[in-house]
């Protein structure tokens, strides 16, 4: 039997992608702005780990943003991540 996978919420997959990144996961938030055609989710960590998340160049804020891009398009959205400091 297939499981239908829309309108699964796109917090727990940057949830878990984030708490391996970091020292202190306990410290991340995420808050999800719906908006009328893009939804925005707001990723919050602690001040050491910032660097953590978004990596050398910005490579592993990119690569966030893209499995969530896929993830959001699957599931018929348009989901854009955007971390705060």
């Amino acid at each position: 039997m297939e499981t239908s996978q829309a309108n699964l919420p796109m917090e727990p997959l940057i949830r878990y992608i984030t708490t391996s990144l970091v020292d202190e996961p306990e410290e991340i938030q995420i808050r999800e702005v719906d908006g009328n055609e893009t939804n925005i989710l707001e990723l919050t960590v602690a001040q050491k780990d910032i660097g953590k998340v978004i990596g050398k160049n910005g490579r592993i804020a990119k690569a966030l943003r893209i499995i969530l891009q896929a993830a959001s398009i699957k599931q018929g959205k348009n989901t854009q991540l955007e971390i705060l400091d």
